[in-house]
């Protein structure tokens, strides 16, 4: 037997606790959102209370901004093609290739660093969350809070990103990473092997 589908007012009522975790997820607070779509910030903290019925002309600048398609916004079901349709973002002069779907939780990136002549100068960012990294090639540079990393293909990094942080190459040669990022509490909880030393722990001691 098949459970019985969600209703309408089912649907619609999971899209605003859904839109919360987005933005909670991305650190971007809701007067962030509304200056960059337009939309109120009482409209939108409504529509995430579920104060405010969801439209289509509400959710599509969302859609944007969160870099998710609309049909996750809505919680609509898959239709049976098990392919996840990359599309690269280009921010800072990386470029990110979204390797999740799910909004919430820990979300997966493949980021490239492109090569430069000159390796850029470190301008650290901070916002809430956690990020585990894994370097697949070149040599990153990793500044978290006081320490200046170098970390070579192989080795790991998480941290917490309330802590000013920047990553870039370490020679001017491209670099490619794995990244996962979570809220505040969700860790990849890295384990070094028996023969491996815990490289992790540079950027921040495991608990």
């Amino acid at each position: 037997m098949h459970p019985d589908p969600k209703s309408d007012d089912d649907v619609l009522d999971a899209v605003g606790p859904r839109l919360r975790a987005l933005r909670r997820d991305r650190g971007i607070t809701l007067a962030d959102v509304a200056a960059t779509t337009g939309v109120s910030e009482s409209t939108l903290s409504r529509l995430e209370n579920g104060q405010r019925r969801p439209t289509l002309e509400l959710l599509l600048p969302l859609s944007r901004i969160y870099d998710v398609p609309l049909d996750d916004l809505v919680g609509a079901p898959r239709t049976g093609d098990p392919r996840i349709h990359l599309k690269p973002i280009s921010r800072y002069g990386m470029t990110f290739v979204p390797l999740s779907r799910r909004p919430g939780g820990v979300h997966a990136f493949k980021l490239i660093i492109p090569a430069r002549p000159t390796p850029l100068e470190p301008t650290p960012q901070n916002h809430e969350g956690v990020e585990w990294l894994y370097v697949l090639g070149g040599r990153l540079r990793l500044v978290t809070g006081e320490r200046d990393l170098m970390l070579s293909p192989g080795e790991a990094a998480e941290f917490d990103t309330s802590l000013p942080h920047w990553l870039g190459s370490a020679d001017g040669r491209a670099v490619e990473l794995l990244i996962l990022f979570g809220a505040q509490g969700l860790r990849a909880h890295v384990r070094p092997g028996p023969d491996r030393p815990d490289r992790s722990s540079r950027a921040e001691p495991q608990q």
